[in-house]
């Protein structure tokens, strides 16, 4: 059943003004709204404001000095005209106005003024629905299969909405910002990309199957990243040299997300499962971490170059380490603890942790904790998952 409703976020706003990204469907204007219901709002998906302003960008300064001191002022979409930083820096300096600058892309944003914000302006992220925000309505299954995003989970048809969520993003966050120069190549790339969900990437292996130059797909790989579609995880690396450092990890922000892109929208296949669990264990690590300050660093861990011995992932808070594997399976057999076992050398791992899909806790003679899903988002969600 889709539910309708606005769920709460866990999200809650900086004192002073602030920049807020997330992906498109995250339901920043959702919150926006009902955060701020007094704010003067200024939205640059209104095509007929949009023009008007890049036409004359005046008008904008003239808007803002016509709002009263102190105001709360909302621009929705400043990626798409970066130099209205230049007066945003002033009115918040001149006449205390509290800004909040909503994107979905800061591509455009990192050599367009952003720095003149700087301790001005702090960053915020909205990330995809929490179980801990979808109460009784958080169903694992769904959300492997169709991802959170609100757009999407409140949508009548599912299927539908992601699909269109693809398209949309070809449409207007790539064709419409003139992003990528040959848009057809981008295309080809996506659904290649939406295969290497949780994998470490290998922009080679991607530009041979895309058809397109190794150069270019580390161009298209930035560009996805700066629209807050993907996220990398690097490798944790103890004083290697630059030679020896490892690739990191891609990551999209949404299980539902490189199922749309790979237009592979039915039930969850078993090739896919343990990338898709694993990618969503890496998204609520990665929003507690923004929202709630789970962590300080995190990486992935490898014992040694071709030795396949991993741990999916390794969180840093002060000087403790917390090594985590994830499995998709029902019940852990020994061999999938190598990594675990190896990382026990590593100074400073303080506790070792498997997540999996199973019914119940359980841990080893050697101290490997086995949690099941419900058990590891309490830790999470208490922030108690450093001892």
């Amino acid at each position: 059943m889709v539910s309708t409703h606005t769920y709460p976020r866990l999200l809650f706003p900086p004192k002073g003004s602030f920049f807020l990204f997330g992906p498109r469907g995250t339901g920043k204007s959702t919150w926006l709204r009902t955060t701020f219901p007094s704010a003067h709002t200024i939205d640059l998906l209104d095509e007929s404001l949009y023009q008007s302003l890049l036409a004359d960008i005046g008008r904008f300064a003239g808007e803002l000095r016509a709002v009263p001191k102190g105001t709360v002022v909302v621009v929705d979409e400043i990626q798409r005209i970066p130099s209205l930083l230049n007066e945003v820096h002033r009115h918040i300096e001149d006449r205390g106005l509290r800004f909040v600058l909503c994107g979905s892309s800061a591509r455009r944003l990192k050599t367009a003024g952003t720095n003149l914000l700087a301790g001005r302006a702090v960053r915020r992220n909205m990330h995809p629905l929490l179980p801990e925000e979808l109460g009784r309505d958080f169903d694992i299954e769904s959300i492997l299969r169709w991802g959170s995003l609100p757009v999407v989970w409140s949508a009548p048809d599912r299927e539908e909405a992601l699909a269109a969520y693809a398209q949309l993003y070809l449409k207007e966050e790539v064709q419409a910002e003139a992003l990528v120069r040959n848009l057809p190549g981008f295309a080809r790339f996506l659904p290649i990309a939406g295969l290497f969900h949780g994998q470490v990437i290998n922009i080679a292996g991607i530009g041979r199957d895309a058809g397109v130059a190794r150069t270019t797909i580390s161009g298209y790989l930035t560009i996805l990243e700066d629209t807050m579609l993907t996220f990398t995880l690097p490798a944790f690396e103890a004083r290697l040299r630059v030679r020896e450092r490892r690739h990191p990890k891609l990551y999209w922000a949404d299980s539902g997300i490189p199922r749309a892109m790979k237009r592979q929208l039915g039930p969850v296949a078993a090739e896919e499962r343990g990338h898709l669990f694993e990618g969503w264990i890496a998204s609520v690590l990665r929003a507690y971490r923004d929202y709630g300050n789970l962590f300080d660093e995190w990486f992935y861990w490898a014992a040694g170059k071709g030795s396949g011995v991993e741990v999916d992932f390794l969180l840093r808070k002060g000087s403790a380490l917390v090594a985590i594997e994830v499995k998709s399976s029902r019940n852990v057999r020994e061999a999938e603890l190598t990594g675990l076992r190896a990382i026990t050398e590593l100074p400073g791992v303080r506790r070792r942790l498997v997540v999996h899909m199973g019914d119940r806790s359980l841990a080893t003679g050697d101290g490997i904790e086995i949690l099941p899903v419900p058990a590891f988002l309490r830790e999470v969600e208490r922030g108690t998952i450093f001892p």
